[in-house]
């Protein structure tokens, strides 16, 4: 194992780097990440969103974020973490596979940083190279999980300073040392002792059911029934999902200067608690897949008066559980759904709470607990690619945005799209519905707020594509960013707590204004 330990010495700002003339620059997306669930959909009544690397643009610094300028396409190098998420002052193991002699590691963080999407935490290492073997494949399962050996240990520092190793989301870049071919390993850095006001959640477990790297996924052919995180992503050059339904949410909070730390879902099924440390827990883009635990940890947190933002849709929508590793007997690296009752073992536990925990839908037999209950709304449609229509402008989200009933926010509602059902709280106020064709029928989509009994507010915007809303990326020569959507998402962080600017007064006076939310 080889350990990152002189942090000293990494250098702290991108500030010192050469800055790249960011004129039209490539949104580096390995868009596999978003044909794997829009191939082989119905295209009759909308356009596939299947861009390539030139068509998907942007004018904004921020996407030079993660930009590659060599990316690995044939797996020529490629790696995965330990873990989805380490707190600081605790170590990552960070496993990489080249056939190549050596190649060269280096850390950033995702953010605004005025413009340059990135900051670099350290300097590149070179390091030797190494083959790894062969996956274990279990027929019965599909499940496909790496035994790597040699890994790269980053250690995260503890200091007092909260901002020096901040909670983040963080890529590790890998360049391989002969072809110069490039790829990333993802990962989040936690800070549990800090309140903060948002808590952004990175939806790995969903990033890791449409990964087919070994050629298996939740929704491969033949489809695995189980999923292993000890693999690299297919898609993203390395970072799942991240890339396409996250950055933009990203990029948007850090640049307003809002107070926000980072976790994952499955830091949610593990230590739920900690969502009450804040002042509200944001989901966003496509948060797919949740164990029962988690379900349990957000109505939780809402019913203690913690906010929701569902900045997404398709949310809640299968059950998973989760089993420790086959080979290294790691907590929880295993993703476990077989999407069928009869199917799943559980389903014939005699023990009615066991048997709840069956993988299927939320809204389904034995679990039943619709997602709209919690959400507001539930999973309808794909793919579906159309304009958000407010039906509500009184409503104090859209307060400064001067939209009125009727107008459109364009190109922001798809791909996947959400509605009000049967389980929808009583009192939810639904301000926008959005009228679309599929298959020939008009269906709707709509966006809703409620407040439970805590005080919690509750918001849902019922499609993937909002969050496009909030940062400039071109696709098909469309722009997305809208300056309505970005008022009424500052409405909705308003109505949360949140103020933007909140972290940059903080940083300047050495300190954060949050407070540990007591019960």
């Amino acid at each position: 194992m080889r350990r990152l330990v002189d942090v000293e010495n990494c250098i702290a700002r991108d500030s010192i780097l050469p800055q790249p003339r960011l004129h039209k620059i490539v949104w580096v997306l390995i868009l596999s990440a978003v044909c794997v669930p829009l191939t082989g959909c119905a295209t009759g009544d909308v356009p596939t969103l299947q861009p390539t690397f030139t068509e998907l643009e942007s004018g904004g610094a921020a996407v030079a974020a993660i930009q590659l300028t060599n990316p690995a396409t044939n797996g020529e190098i490629e790696g995965y973490a330990s873990a989805v998420s380490v707190n600081r002052g605790e170590d990552i193991k960070l496993f990489v596979n080249t056939k190549e002699p050596s190649y060269t590691l280096d850390v950033f963080r995702i953010g605004w940083y005025n413009g340059r999407g990135r900051r670099r935490m350290t300097s590149p290492v070179r390091l030797a190279g190494v083959v790894q073997p062969a996956p274990y494949v279990d027929p019965s399962s599909g499940l496909i999980e790496c035994n790597w050996s040699d890994p790269y240990v980053l250690s995260i520092p503890d200091t007092p300073d909260r901002e020096d190793w901040p909670s983040g989301i963080y890529v590790a870049r890998l360049t391989a040392g002969t072809s110069g071919k490039q790829s990333y390993i993802i990962f989040v850095v936690r800070d549990d002792v800090r309140p903060s006001d948002l808590l952004f959640q990175a939806s790995v477990t969903t990033y890791q059911a449409y990964n087919d790297w070994g050629g298996r996924s939740l929704y491969s052919k033949p489809r695995a029934l189980k999923v292993s995180f000890n693999r690299p992503y297919l898609h993203g050059h390395g970072t799942g999902h991240f890339l396409y339904w996250e950055l933009s949410m990203v990029l948007f909070l850090e640049k307003e200067g809002y107070d926000v730390t980072y976790t994952t879902d499955v830091d949610t099924h593990e230590r739920g608690n900690l969502l009450l440390a804040h002042r509200a827990f944001l989901s966003v883009g496509h948060d797919e897949y949740w164990s029962w635990e988690m379900r349990d940890t957000v109505e939780a947190a809402r019913d203690h008066g913690v906010n929701l933002g569902f900045f997404g849709s398709n949310t809640a929508y299968w059950q998973i559980r989760f089993e420790p590793s086959a080979i290294t007997g790691d907590a929880d690296r295993t993703i476990i759904c077989y999407k069928h009752e009869g199917s799943d073992p559980m389903s014939h536990s005699p023990d009615p709470a066991m048997r709840r925990l069956t993988t299927v839908k939320f809204r389904s037999s034995p679990v039943n607990r619709p997602e709209d209950q919690l959400v507001g709304v539930l999973y309808e449609t794909d793919p579906v690619h159309g304009d958000i229509i407010v039906s509500d402008a009184s409503s104090w989200v859209f307060s400064g945005t001067g939209l009125k009933n009727g107008d459109r926010l364009p190109n922001l509602l798809g791909y996947e799209v959400d509605r009000t059902s049967d389980h929808t709280p009583a009192g939810t106020q639904r301000i926008a519905h959005s009228v679309y064709t599929f298959r020939g029928d008009n269906r709707y989509a709509d966006m809703t707020v409620y407040t439970a009994p805590s005080g919690s507010v509750v918001f849902a915007v019922g499609s993937m594509q909002w969050n496009w809303g909030l940062m400039d990326p071109e696709i098909f020569g469309r722009r997305y960013e809208n300056t309505a959507v970005q008022r009424a998402t500052r409405n909705v962080l308003r109505k949360f707590g949140a103020r933007p600017g909140t972290l940059l007064r903080a940083s300047s006076r050495g300190s954060h204004r949050s407070k540990r939310r007591t019960m």
